[in-house]
């Protein structure tokens, strides 16, 4: 489907209500596989190609193991990480780094902060500064980086789609999903972006957690899954969404996607339309709790409080 082919409507999938009225809506696009990986239920459009952004960073840390890099569990974990900036999270980054030959300086990710708010918010207030270590996606570009230096490959270049890294990159998201590049593009930490469809992504991380144990897919979702505050951070939604359901695998990814696998072989994968990962909870715990998990165990991953005042006067809820 191009640009310029007619898309019908997307359902909405949540709504904004303030005071106890409904101000907004959320679209979008869902699919949730059934145990056997058939697809249980459908909305909107889960076959239209999308970019899934950091729910792809799953299959380019696949890359960073093929190409020979080894990795403790945390580590690792980085490597497929949104990380939030803190303490932990950048001694990690240098880290995988440093085992290589390598410093912050050999990364071209763009400049920016840390996304905890804390960790931000603390660096600037030491006079810190935007860096590129700082960016959410220092992990996976150090694991990328460091598995070239092992190889002889050059450093300088590791974002280009042809270095040997992204070709990779490239052939594990495709296995993985079962599908071709929909569509190549640029992510906003400058590597290489692969359009897949929904349902792809569901495929792919459902595929993750059926590898055979010890496997390069595998042992990407098991550290994660025995990592998740690496994945994310200690106040993230993949981070509790992971401590929440026990053996599950989530990532998220910008302009408000998310792919989750279950161990009982269950998948899904949304896209929210207008790109606001707001509603990306309060959906995905509605989703979880239809299949039989505990609403309370997802509060934290369901909350999506409105402020009004600094007081909570509303909230986005999933009208699944």
């Amino acid at each position: 489907m191009n640009s310029s082919t007619p898309i019908p409507p997307a359902p909405v999938l949540a709504e904004v209500v303030r005071s106890g009225f409904v101000e907004g809506y959320h679209r979008g696009s869902l699919v949730l596989l059934a145990p056997d990986g058939t697809v249980e239920l459908a909305l909107g459009t889960p076959e239209r190609p999308v970019f899934p952004r950091s729910s792809n960073k799953p299959f380019q840390a696949v890359a960073t193991l093929r190409a020979g890099l080894e990795l403790p569990g945390e580590l690792l974990a980085l490597a497929a990480a949104s990380h939030a900036g803190e303490d932990f999270h950048l001694a990690g980054v240098r880290a995988i780094l440093a085992g290589a030959g390598l410093s912050p300086a050999d990364l071209r990710t763009p400049p920016d902060l840390p996304l905890d708010r804390d960790a931000a918010e603390r660096h600037l207030a030491a006079g810190g500064t935007r860096q590129p270590l700082l960016m959410n996606c220092s992990g996976k570009h150090a694991g990328w980086l460091a598995a070239g230096a092992g190889r002889g490959w050059s450093t300088a270049d590791y974002l280009d789609p042809a270095h040997p890294v992204q070709l990779l990159a490239r052939e594990a998201v495709q296995e993985a999903t079962g599908e071709e590049a929909a569509a190549l593009g640029t992510d906003g930490c400058g590597a290489p972006l692969i359009a897949v469809s929904l349902l792809g992504l569901a495929r792919g991380f459902r595929a993750l957690l059926q590898a055979p144990e010890g496997s390069a897919p595998r042992r990407v979702a098991d550290a994660m899954r025995a990592h998740p505050q690496y994945v994310a951070g200690t106040a993230r939604l993949d981070t509790w969404l992971m401590r929440a359901v026990p053996g599950a695998l989530s990532k998220a990814g910008a302009e408000a996607v998310q792919a989750v696998a279950l161990p009982d072989g269950r998948a899904l994968a949304v896209k929210i339309e207008d790109g606001n990962g707001r509603a990306l909870g309060p959906v995905l715990a509605a989703l979880l709790v239809r299949l039989g998990h505990r609403a309370q165990a997802l509060a934290q991953v369901a909350a999506a409080p409105l402020y009004g005042g600094g007081a909570v006067v509303g909230e986005v809820r999933a009208v699944l």
